[in-house]
C-alpha cells in the first residue's frame, strides 16, 4: 500500500480505531486521536526509524485501511483493546511481547474491585484460580490505561486493588466514589460495575439508553435526587473529558507537543563524588526551580549508564512530579538504551534522545526520533547544555564538601 492509496480513502480527522487490511484479513489495529493524521504517519519516510521493520512490512502487505469513529479518545483506547482481543491481528502480537501488556480485572465479589494488572500478574491470578468477573485487555500502554481508569472512576465509581493501604467505605464515600445510601449500596454498586463492564466493551449507547430509562423511572416515583444523579452520569458519558490521555503521549511520535522536557547528566571524578541531575524545561523556558540533584549511591566506578539507571528510577518514584513528554540524556546509544530500559520497566512510553559530544565535549549530533529532533533541536541542545553545567557545579560542591569534612 502507498501514500496515494491512503489519500484516496477520505479518512476523517475524528478519534477512533483504524484497521490495516489485507483483503479480508485484519493485519493490524490501532487507535488515534486523529484518524487521518495517524494513518498518514505510516507513510512517512521515517517509519523504519520510528516503528521498525515489522510495521514497515505490515504496511507493504496491506491492501486497504478501514476505520471506526468514536466520540472520544478514551473510547478509542478501550475499543482498540476489545478488537485486538477479538481479531488477534498478527502484527499487533509481533510488534510487542504480550508479557508486557496490561489488563483490567474486575473481581467476582459482593463489591467487585477494578484494577490494572500486567500479563504475568494475570497469569498468577488465573493459576491461583482467583474468581474474576471480567478481564479486559490487552492494553499496550500502562500509563495511558491508568489515566483512563482515573477518568472512568469519576463516572463509574469503583473500589481499587486490596493492599496495605486499602481504604474503608467511609473514605470512598467522602470522595464521592460510592453510591449514596447504605441500604442499597451493594445493589447500586453492582449495577454500576455492570455498566462499567459494558463501557469496556464499547457499548456506550446501550449504557446511556439504560440510564435514561432508570432516570425516567426515578422521576415517575418523584425520586428527583436519584434522577438528577443519573442525569449527571449521562452528561459525563456524553462529554468525556479525555485531554489527560492526550497529555500522556497517547500516540507516541504523532502530534508531538512538548509540555515538559527533562534532561539528565552524570558528573564525577573517576567515580568519586558522583552526582546525577535532572534539569527541566516547562514548555516555555528552562525551569530552575524544578531542577533536582541526586547523589548516586549504587555506583562507585565510572559507569554512567548504571548511574543514569539509578537516577531515573529514583526520579520516577516521585509520582507527584508530572511525567515529561521527552527525555534528553548526555551520551550515546548506551546511555539512551539505559534510560529506555528503565522506562520500559515502569511501563512508560516516553521518547528519549541522546546528545553525542566530540573530543572537545561539544555537541556533534543527536540520536533519536528524527521528527522530534527536527522540531525541538534548539530546546534539546539548550537543555542538554544546562544539564551539563548544572551537573558539573553539583559535583564540584559535593567534592569540596568532602575535602572540608575530611
Amino acid at each position: 500500500m502507498n501514500v496515494l492509496t491512503h489519500e484516496s480513502l477520505n479518512i476523517p480527522t475524528s478519534p477512533g480505531v483504524y484497521f490495516f487490511m489485507k483483503n479480508d484479513e485484519v493485519l493490524y489495529i490501532g487507535k488515534a486521536t486523529n484518524l487521518k493524521q495517524r494513518t498518514r504517519s505510516y507513510f512517512n519516510p521515517t517509519l523504519m526509524e520510528t516503528r521498525g521493520p515489522i510495521i514497515v512490512k505490515m504496511v507493504e502487505e496491506a491492501t486497504s485501511i478501514t476505520h471506526t469513529v468514536t466520540d472520544s479518545v478514551l473510547e478509542a483506547l478501550l475499543l482498540e483493546s476489545y478488537l485486538i482481543k477479538k481479531h488477534q491481528p498478527a502484527y499487533n502480537s509481533k510488534e510487542k511481547d504480550d508479557k508486557s501488556y496490561n489488563y483490567v480485572v474486575i473481581t467476582k465479589e459482593d463489591l467487585p474491585r477494578v484494577y490494572p494488572v500486567r500479563k504475568r500478574e494475570l497469569d498468577i491470578l488465573i493459576g491461583r484460580k482467583q474468581e474474576l468477573l471480567h478481564v479486559f485487555g490487552p492494553f499496550p500502554q500502562g500509563n495511558v490505561l491508568r489515566t483512563a481508569l482515573q477518568i472512568l472512576r469519576k463516572i463509574f465509581p469503583f473500589y481499587g486493588k486490596k493492599g496495605v493501604g486499602s481504604y474503608s467505605h467511609e473514605f470512598y464515600e467522602q470522595l464521592g466514589l460510592e453510591p449514596d445510601g447504605t441500604s442499597t449500596l451493594k445493589e447500586a454498586y453492582q449495577e454500576n460495575i455492570a455498566l462499567l463492564a459494558l463501557f469496556f466493551q464499547g457499548k456506550k449507547a446501550q449504557i446511556i439508553s439504560t440510564l435514561k430509562k432508570k432516570m425516567m423511572e426515578h422521576a415517575k416515583k418523584l425520586a428527583f435526587e436519584q434522577a438528577q444523579t443519573i442525569k449527571k452520569q449521562i452528561y459525563a458519558l456524553e462529554h468525556i473529558h479525555d485531554i489527560a490521555l492526550m497529555k500522556r503521549d497517547f500516540e507516541l511520535g504523532t502530534d508531538i507537543s512538548m509540555t515538559r522536557i527533562e534532561a539528565y547528566d552524570i558528573a564525577h571524578m573517576q567515580g568519586q563524588d558522583m552526582v546525577g541531575v535532572m534539569v527541566v524545561h516547562n514548555g516555555r523556558e528552562i525551569s530552575n526551580q524544578d531542577h533536582r540533584i541526586f547523589s548516586v549511591r549504587s555506583v562507585s566506578s565510572s559507569n554512567d549508564p548504571l548511574a543514569l539507571r539509578e537516577v531515573l528510577t529514583r526520579r520516577l518514584a516521585h509520582t507527584n512530579w508530572p511525567y515529561p513528554s521527552l527525555i534528553v540524556v548526555d551520551g550515546g546509544n548506551i546511555q539512551k538504551r539505559s534510560i529506555e530500559k528503565v522506562l520500559k520497566e515502569h511501563d512508560l512510553s516516553i521518547p528519549v534522545v541522546s546528545v553525542v559530544k566530540d573530543d572537545r565535549h561539544k555537541a556533534k549530533g543527536i540520536l533519536g526520533q528524527r521528527k522530534i529532533i527536527e522540531k525541538y533541536q534548539y530546546e534539546i541542545l539548550n537543555i542538554h547544555a544546562e544539564s551539563h553545567r548544572f551537573a558539573i557545579n553539583a559535583h564540584k560542591r559535593k567534592r569540596n564538601k568532602r575535602f572540608l569534612d575530611s
